[in-house]
This record gives structure tokens, sequence and C-alpha cells, in this order.
């Protein structure tokens, strides 16, 4: 594809940056090899460079010009500075240095110790890699932020996505074989004996804690939660509103110390202990038991699924009703029942559709409807049924096939026009030094090139 058409560069390489995978972006031996370039007090390393090349190139790039990758990395960290300086964008640091924190103790979760982990991640301690996760975690946020305030307005009519499709359409992509689908989703209940017997369970550890016990011994122990059962099922700084409602209900009508009753939440059941609380922040520790439901409970919700597809099969209901009607999954529920496409759109690429659901859709037609089968979602038991609504064979893309992802990438182009004249209207007064090496890159913007001393 020519330069001309790279019309989602900046999106898509902000995008990128912060979607790799952390096995691609915490390597401490390539975070500390040598400044590439600063932007203000932000700076750009030489290995961030190298990591997004190498991501690129898995990715099926076929152009990896090191000097671009730089220039959209000094974009980036620009707009990270700005953000930082935004006083309409929530200051979250301290929030973000507790999800690091989460984050590192869930990854620490799949390793039998500490030393393994670290190992394997090539940390020389546990200080370093919490730092790298807080470091991308911040980047990702203001970012994001600062990305969102710039474009907010941006749109796109009719003419404009005509005359883009008119200026482009020699360039753009063949689609993948595609197709459309709908599915209904249900958590399996639990009877009552299970609920009974999690809740006694629960009790018996508060029991426990009361006769001297201490909360964090009981969370490593016995809670389910992955991201704070090392800790001591702790989690600090919850902003209000961050937790799910029960939780966050049950936390706030507490004493300090004080310690709740079982409480149901959509993750199963909680104690919960408060530790403090100071205006919208507060820290708490909980000891989950996850609501897994046992075969019985699974086959039950499959055989309601399977009664609700012949009442649509036999044209009792709709499709659409029926998902607003029945299905737990509250992304699609009320957009009946719709899965977004990696674009958004309803339209996935077969190839990208997991195995699981794929072997359930063999040689269905247009229109067909799965029997109820068992699936994960979000590291839930859950059952399905999925109908799909329509096959696209793969073919070129035209206005009448495909308007709406026209239109998305018109949009695209708009948003990174408006980041772009964001960007050249900082310069001037942004400090942004870049490392000699890149001397002979010929950058779009007029970057103000200050060598770093070697």
């Amino acid at each position: 594809m020519t330069n001309k058409l790279k019309i989602t560069f900046l999106l898509g390489i902000f995008m990128m940056i912060f979607s790799s995978n952390m096995n691609a972006q915490l390597k401490p031996g390539e975070l500390v090899d040598g400044i590439a370039a600063v932007i203000g007090d932000e700076i750009v390393l030489e290995s961030d460079v190298n990591e997004q090349m190498n991501y690129a190139k898995q990715q099926g790039a076929s152009e990896t010009d090191k000097c671009e990758f730089l220039e959209n990395l000094i974009s980036n960290k620009l707009l990270v500075y700005e953000a930082k300086k935004d006083t309409l964008i929530e200051n979250r640091s301290a929030a973000i240095k507790e999800q690091a924190n989460a984050k590192y103790r869930q990854l620490l979760s799949q390793f039998p110790d500490e030393k393994t982990m670290l190992t394997a991640y090539k940390f020389r301690n546990g200080f370093e890699m919490k730092n790298a996760i807080e470091k991308i975690d911040i980047d990702q946020y203001y970012g994001q932020a600062k990305y969102q305030r710039i474009t907010e307005k941006a749109d796109v009519t009719p003419n404009e996505v005509t005359d883009f499709y008119n200026l482009y359409k020699m360039q753009l992509p063949q689609v993948k074989d595609e197709i459309s689908l709908a599915q209904i989703m249900m958590y399996p209940k639990l009877t009552e004996a299970h609920k009974e017997d999690l809740i006694k369970r629960l009790k018996k550890i508060k029991q426990d804690i009361a006769g001297g016990e201490t909360f964090e011994s009981q969370a490593r122990i016995y809670s389910e939660d992955e991201g704070s059962a090392a800790n001591g099922g702790l989690y600090k700084n919850i902003y209000k509103g961050q937790m799910v409602k029960p939780f966050e209900a049950a936390a706030l009508n507490l004493q300090e110390n004080e310690i709740s009753d079982p409480i149901e939440s959509e993750f199963g059941y909680h104690i919960i202990q408060l530790i403090k609380k100071s205006g919208k922040v507060y820290d708490a520790r909980h000891i989950l038991l996850k609501a897994t439901p046992t075969d019985d409970e699974i086959k039950t919700a499959k055989v309601k699924l399977d009664s609700i597809k012949g009442l649509i099969v036999a044209g009792k209901i709709t499709f659409k009703d029926a998902a607003f009607k029945f299905s737990d999954d509250k992304k699609t529920k009320f957009n009946a029942g719709v899965i977004a496409g990696a674009d958004g759109s309803d339209k996935i690429e077969r190839e990208s559709i997991p195995g699981s659901i794929s072997y359930e859709l063999a040689g269905l037609n247009k229109g067909d409807i799965t029997s109820a089968f068992e699936d994960e979602d979000n590291k839930r038991k859950v059952v399905k049924i999925i109908k799909q609504e329509d096959v696209i064979p793969a073919h070129q893309i035209t206005m009448e096939t495909d308007y709406n992802r026209i239109k998305q990438m018109a949009l695209n182009k708009k948003r990174n026009e408006m980041i772009e004249k964001f960007v050249n209207s900082k310069l001037p007064t942004t400090f942004i030094s870049i490392d000699g090496r890149y001397d002979n890159c010929k950058f779009k913007a007029n970057w103000k090139k200050e060598s770093i001393k070697k």
C-alpha cells in the first residue's frame, strides 16, 4: 500500500503500541538501552522503537521504516505530555499505580513463585516489573484521553465518504471471508443448595477471622480472585464507580475494619473488609468464592436456551426480542444480540472466530441457529446459542457493500488529520530532542532536532 493511503498511521500505531501483549513489551534489558528522543519530560527509548517495529513485522507489515516508527512514537508521547497538563483530564496516576500492582499480582498467580515469573519476563526484581507495567498503563490512559479530547467532534458527511472512496478505491484492500453473528448468552444459574454452600463457607471464614485469623491470611488461602488473593485480598485507591455495584454498596456501608456478611455479585460471593475511606477513594479487602456452575447447572441452562431456540424457530418470538429478554450479555442484548467485529461493525472475519465457536457454526447456513453449547466469557462459564445472520464472501471493498467500513476509514483519516494539526501546533513551544542517529530521517512534521550526546 502506498504512503498516500496510510490513512490511519497515527491511530494504528497508537493502538498497536498499547494493545501489544505483555510478553512483547515487558523486556527490561531493552527498557534501559538508550534514549531515542525526549518530548517535554517524556522519553522514547531506542527499545520502544525496536519493539514496535518487531511487533509490526509479527502482524504482517511489509514495510518497517524506523524513522516513521520513531515519529509516531514521538507524536504519541507529545499527546501524553499534553494530556498530563490538561486540567479537564482526570489525574489517575494513583489509581493506575494500584492497577499496575493488581496486574502484577494477577501475573504472579499464573506462576509457582515470583522468581519464576521474573525470569520468564526477564526482570531483575518485582519493583522493576511493576514500574514497567505502570509506565505502559499511564501512557495508555493519558494518550487515549487526549486523543479522544482532540477528536471528539470529528464527523464525516456522505459526500466526504464518497470523495474518500473515489480517491482511494484503487488502493483499498480486499475484504476476507466474513460472517455476521448474533448471540443469546446465559450464565448458568446456581441451585439454592449451591448458593447456600458458598454462603456457609464464607460465614465460616468470617467466623475464623473473628476467632483470631487475619483477613489477609484467609484471603490468601481461600479467595478465588486472581487479582488480589496473593496480596491478601487488598485493593487500594478504589474510585467510586470502579467496582461492581453490589461490592461497592457493601464496602461503603461498612465502618473501617468492619467485615460484611456474604454478598452476591456477578462474579460470585464475597465478604468484604473496608480498610479506609477518604472522599471518593477507598481501600478494601475481599474474599471471593466464584459462582462456578456444576455440570448439572450447565445442563439446565442448555435446556432452557434450546427451548428459547425452539420458540424462535417456531416464529413465536424474534431473535432480537429473545436476546433482549433472556441474554445476560450486556454488550449485545440491547443490539439484537449482534456481535461486533474488530472494527466495531457487525462483520467478523471468519478466520478470527475462536475454534470452539467455528465448530458450532460448521454446516450452518444464513439464518440458522446453533444448539445451546458451553463457552467461556471473561473467565466465566456460559451457555450460548448463536445465529448466523449473514455470510459475506471475500470481495473488493465497494460503496454498495461496505459503506459503513468506508465511512469509518474516512473518519479515521479526519481524526488523524486533527491529531497532526494539534501536534504541529505544539512543536514551537515543546522541547523536543532527537538522538543524532536519526539526523537523516525525513520526518513529516518539523521536529526540532537537537542531538543527544552519546
